[in-house]
């Protein structure tokens, strides 16, 4: 067992030495764009875009935007009995998180050209501007005889909010633009993984922790415990080009 450990060790020591060979793979400018998923989304949480230019030939200045959307931790998603659609039980609003951001990044070890992995960490901090927008559902009208969307409140005790009369979600980004504007900061720290075989390109995941702050509790679900403060783990696939 010891033998074994021995070399597992000396042969990541060698990967290591050879990630660190520079040769010819020096660049001082790079953006990328990614697919996240995180602790507080869906299978999607959302779409990165990062530039990074060089400060010296390990370390980066960051700038990035992110487009998220927060959910609440309780989602409950339903199917209606009526028309087998599905919608999320008792929530009011969306919240989708955009983000601003500028911090640093500094390399650990260097890709060699055309193999290895080039490893960096970084850490990010920034507003974010946050859209509270109304969740619409479909609900069968008073006369019985119609379809009609409405922005649900699920405290109301009126029938055209009860769970018998919904048959469906709203249109994608109906409340959007009927959205409450609510400003916060977020803070992120992160390490990345960066393969590709040639220069110009970058393919690789980002792994974090995501940390975001608003001045007031954002309504997501009424009838649950709702919060000002939203932390996060994440990954996120990325790819792009440098120079």
């Amino acid at each position: 067992m010891r033998q074994t450990l021995l070399i597992i060790i000396a042969s990541f020591m060698c990967m290591l030495a050879s990630a660190q060979d520079d040769g010819n793979y020096e660049y001082n400018k790079e953006f990328i764009w990614g697919v996240q998923k995180n602790t507080n989304g869906g299978l999607i949480g959302g779409f990165i875009f990062k530039k990074s230019k060089a400060i010296n030939d390990r370390t980066f200045r960051t700038y990035g935007l992110e487009l998220m959307n927060v959910k609440h931790p309780k989602e409950d998603k339903r199917v209606s009995p009526q028309s087998g659609n599905t919608y999320i039980f008792g929530k009011r609003y969306y919240l989708y998180s955009v983000r601003l951001q500028t911090g640093f990044e500094r390399i650990l070890f260097k890709k060699a050209p055309q193999q290895g992995v080039q490893i960096l960490y970084g850490a990010s901090i920034g507003p974010t501007i946050g859209l509270e927008a109304p969740y619409y559902v479909e609900v069968v009208n008073g006369a019985g005889d119609g379809i009609e969307r409405v922005h649900y409140d699920p405290t109301k005790a009126d029938a055209d909010h009860s769970s018998g009369k919904i048959v469906g979600t709203g249109r994608l980004f109906q409340g959007l633009f009927r959205s409450n504007i609510v400003p916060g900061l977020n803070a992120k720290a992160s390490m990345s993984f960066e393969f590709g075989t040639f220069k110009s390109n970058v393919t690789g995941f980002e792994v974090g922790l995501n940390f975001e702050a608003f001045p007031r509790e954002i309504c997501l679900i009424p009838v649950e415990h709702n919060q000002s403060i939203f932390t996060s783990a994440f990954i996120t696939l990325f790819y792009g080009n440098r120079r």
